[in-house]
C-alpha cells in the first residue's frame, strides 16, 4: 500500500472570499480537497468543499460577518477532518510583495511586520492576508507557512516598464509598477512549455488572465516584457468591480464636487466600477452576456471590456515586436467564447484567427489552421503552483 506523502495547506485569501486546497505530495501532487468561502460580509455567505469522494461534496450557507469569522470557519472545518494533524506546510497566496519580495519565502515575524508596513500598497488584500497568516500560525505554531508573492513574476520588469511617470523621490519608497497574477502567468508558462515545447514556449507571448480580476502579460524569452496592471490590481482593463485604469484627475474633481475622501473614492473604483459600474446590474460576464440583447448597459459592459483587452493585445504586439501565441484563462477567458472572438475580431493584422467551431467547443487551440499565430484556451491553477513552491521548500529542509 502506498504510504501517504506529506500534505501541503494553500490558501488564496480575495477582497471577500477565501479559496483553499489540500494536496498531498508523494512524487507528484493530488488534490484531496479545494473549497472556498464566498460571499464573506454579505446575506448570503457560503461554505463550498469539493473532495475525491462524493460524499465529501457539499455546499452550506452562513453568517460570516467578516474576515475574522471567516478564518474560524475555515480552520474549524479543516480541524474537523482531522487534516490538521497530517498537514506539513501551508502556502499563501500573497498579492503584494512591494520592492523587496522577488520570490516566495518562508514566513517569518519579522516578514509579517514588513508585511503590516506594506498594507497600503494593497489596503484591499493585504490585511486579510496578514490575517490568515496569523490566524493560522496561532493555531498551528510549528507549522511551516510560505509566502508566494503575485508580484514576483513581474519582479524584474524592464525599467522602462516600470518607471511611473511622477516625482522620482517616491521610487525610494517603493512607488512603481509591479504587475499581479503572477501565480496564474507562472503556471501558464510552465503549461505551455509543457504542450508546445520551451523553444516554442519562449516565443513572442501574450498571456489573458481573465475573471472578476483581470490583466495582460506579454512574454518573450520566457521572460516578463509588460503587463496591465501597475502599481495596485485596481489599474489596467475594466473589470469585474473595478474600474482599471482611469484619469487621477476623478480624485480631485469628486472631492471638489462631492466632498468625495480617499477611502470613498477606493471604495467606488473597488467595488462599485468595472462591468458592475457600466451595467448597473451585475459584475458577473454571463449574467451580461444573457441581457446584452435586451439591456444595452449590459451590452456596453461587455463592449467595453473587450475593447481594452484588444487595445492591450495591439500594444503588447508592438512590445514584443510581433505576436507568436495568444493564451486565454481565468473563469471568463477559458469559458467566455463569445468573448474571446470578439477580442479577437479585426486582429487578423496581427496574424490571429479564430476558428468558430473550435472557439464554441472550448477546443485547447482555437486558431485557425492559417492563423499565424496560436490562439490557445489554458486552465490555469494558482492553487497548484502554491502547492509546488511550497513542496520545495519541504524538499530542501
Amino acid at each position: 500500500m502506498k504510504k501517504a506523502g506529506p500534505r501541503v495547506l494553500t490558501i488564496n485569501g480575495g477582497s471577500s472570499s477565501i479559496k483553499f486546497s489540500l494536496f498531498e505530495a508523494n512524487g507528484s501532487l493530488r488534490r484531496i480537497y479545494e473549497g472556498a468561502i464566498e460571499r464573506i460580509g454579505q446575506r448570503d455567505s457560503t461554505l463550498h468543499v469539493k473532495g475525491l469522494r462524493t460524499e465529501d461534496n457539499f455546499s452550506r450557507g452562513m453568517k460570516i460577518s467578516d474576515y475574522a469569522g471567516a478564518v474560524s470557519v475555515l480552520i474549524y472545518w479543516i480541524q474537523r477532518q482531522h487534516d490538521s494533524e497530517t498537514i506539513s506546510a501551508i502556502g499563501h497566496r500573497i498579492v503584494h510583495g512591494g520592492p523587496k519580495y522577488s520570490q516566495a519565502q518562508k514566513i517569518t515575524a519579522e516578514m509579517v511586520a514588513e508585511l503590516h508596513s506594506l498594507s497600503p500598497f494593497d489596503p484591499q488584500h493585504l490585511p486579510g492576508e496578514i490575517k490568515l497568516i496569523e490566524a493560522f500560525h496561532n493555531q498551528f505554531p510549528t507549522l511551516l507557512q510560505v509566502a508566494c508573492f503575485d508580484t514576483a513574476f513581474h519582479h524584474n520588469l524592464p525599467r522602462v516598464a516600470q518607471i511611473m511617470p511622477i516625482p522620482r523621490r517616491y521610487e525610494a519608497k517603493g512607488v512603481r509598477r509591479y504587475g499581479f497574477h503572477g501565480l496564474s502567468f507562472a503556471f501558464l508558462m510552465e503549461e505551455l512549455a509543457r504542450l508546445v515545447g520551451p523553444e516554442v514556449a519562449g516565443g513572442r507571448v501574450i498571456l489573458a488572465h481573465l475573471g472578476n480580476g483581470a490583466s495582460l502579460a506579454a512574454v518573450h524569452k520566457g521572460v516578463p516584457v509588460d503587463t496591465s496592471m501597475g502599481f495596485t490590481p485596481n489599474s489596467g482593463l475594466v473589470m469585474g468591480t473595478r474600474s482599471g485604469d482611469v484619469d487621477r484627475g476623478l480624485v480631485s474633481y469628486l472631492a471638489l464636487t462631492e466632498y468625495m475622501t480617499t477611502k470613498q473614492f477606493a471604495e467606488i473604483i473597488n467595488f462599485q466600477s468595472g462591468l458592475l459600474g457600466i451595467s448597473e446590474t451585475s459584475s458577473d460576464m454571463q449574467v451580461l452576456l444573457d441581457s446584452e440583447k435586451q439591456d444595452v448597459r449590459a451590452a456596453e459592459a461587455v463592449s467595453s471590456f473587450c475593447y481594452q483587452i484588444k487595445k492591450f493585445i495591439g500594444s503588447f504586439a508592438a512590445a514584443l515586436g510581433g505576436l507568436d501565441q495568444l493564451v486565454f484563462a481565468g473563469g471568463i477567458g477559458e469559458h467566455a467564447s463569445a468573448v474571446r472572438a470578439r477580442i479577437c475580431s479585426g486582429l487578423d493584422f496581427l496574424g490571429i484567427e479564430v476558428d468558430q467551431k473550435r472557439n464554441a467547443e472550448h477546443a485547447p487551440l482555437i486558431s485557425s489552421e492559417v492563423s499565424r499565430v496560436k490562439v490557445r484556451v489554458v486552465h490555469t491553477d494558482e492553487e497548484i503552483m502554491i502547492a509546488r513552491t511550497v513542496t520545495g521548500f519541504l524538499d530542501a529542509t
